[in-house]
């Protein structure tokens, strides 16, 4: 009760708050490139149930049809904005709708599609869908590069479904098991953290 309270306040906050933002990136995405602003994605949520997640899209409206579901490096179905608000996160800013609904946490396990879902065991199953999906957990943290490591593996989807899948199932076990309202604030202070950190290094890197 208390996380879901949390999550309604935070969430309602923050589309008020970032709504001048988001209508500017609204408006960047439908300059740069045809298509719709927002992408929708089939998602499997809590308890199994499937849901849609918003995100700005970030590419080519006829990306699904020209490769994988996974992002891979440099992936040239991204579009120009596209690589910026990925680089930033800012096309994650949609969920906060998602998690004002209800069909999402600010913080939990990421949701997956159901491609790979079918790849869980039934206790990670069990485990990892019994609470709501999240922006932001501890996997995203330790797997933030994950597009720069697909891309130096010889079978990306296998690398994905094989080692990284594996690892993010077992840090999202130990999430859940440990879950509190104390945890997730702190989560939410080191992905921020972990924001700025990217954008200063990104400076850095076209100082250079």
């Amino acid at each position: 009760m208390a996380k879901r309270l949390f999550d309604l306040i935070c969430s309602g906050l923050g589309l008020l708050l970032l709504s001048p933002l988001l209508l500017l990136v609204a408006l960047w995405i439908k300059l740069d490139s045809p298509g719709p602003v927002l992408f929708r994605q089939e998602r499997v949520g809590r308890f199994g149930r499937p849901f849609f997640i918003h995100k700005f899209r970030s590419m080519r409206v006829d990306a699904p049809a020209l490769g994988p579901q996974i992002t891979i490096g440099q992936d040239p179905r991204i579009t120009r904005s596209g690589r910026w608000l990925r680089a930033s996160k800012l096309d994650e800013l949609p969920q906060l709708w998602d998690v004002f609904r209800g069909a999402m946490s600010l913080v939990g396990p990421r949701p997956e599609v159901p491609h790979y879902v079918a790849l869980y065991t039934p206790e990670q199953r069990d485990l990892v869908l019994s609470v709501r999906p999240g922006i932001t957990d501890p996997a995203s943290l330790q797997f933030r590069n994950e597009s720069e490591v697909l891309a130096r593996a010889d079978d990306p989807e296998r690398e994905y479904a094989e080692v990284i899948l594996p690892a993010k199932l077992q840090i999202a076990g130990d999430y859940v098991r440990q879950a509190s309202v104390w945890g997730d604030l702190r989560l939410i202070l080191a992905t921020l953290g972990a924001l700025r950190q990217k954008d200063s290094h990104s400076v850095q890197n076209k100082k250079k």
